[in-house]
């Protein structure tokens, strides 16, 4: 059998704040109750089952690979709601997307600070082609 990402916990502050927020964000259904999670359903099988706890939760990242037309909605939707985004981790680039390997990327905060991404194009650059940042 193949080696295969199933699901992974998002803790949270407020379950279900965090899961609405993620599957407004990136066009997805409903979330759906699992015992004590709220689950976001991804296309390739793979969910995010958010978790709520009292305490504030370790920052992670979350990296969610979509079409075109998917991003420039995520954009949108980013945009409409007034929330920071980033072309890079580090949020030295503020209000841009990035270009990386011809397609397009953005970095934006869920609620709790978690650092969600979006991008058209997977990773991985084998001409070492230094991609550039524009302003959106």
């Amino acid at each position: 059998m193949a080696v295969e990402l199933n699901h992974t916990i998002v803790w949270c502050t407020d379950k279900v704040r965090s899961a609405g927020f993620l599957a407004e964000m990136l066009g997805r259904p409903a979330p759906r109750t699992f015992l004590h999670f709220l689950i976001v359903d991804m296309d390739n099988g793979v969910s995010l089952d958010f978790y709520q706890q009292t305490e504030k939760p370790a920052l992670q990242h979350y990296a969610f690979l979509i079409g075109e037309a998917e991003f420039d909605q995520v954009l949108d939707r980013i945009r409409k709601k007034g929330l920071d985004h980033w072309a890079d981790p580090a949020r030295s680039q503020p209000s841009q997307i990035n270009h990386h390997w011809g397609g397009r990327g953005v970095y934006f905060e869920d609620p709790d600070g978690h650092l969600l991404e979006v991008i058209t194009t997977p990773y991985g650059d084998p001409k070492g082609i230094v991609q550039k940042t524009t302003k959106t």
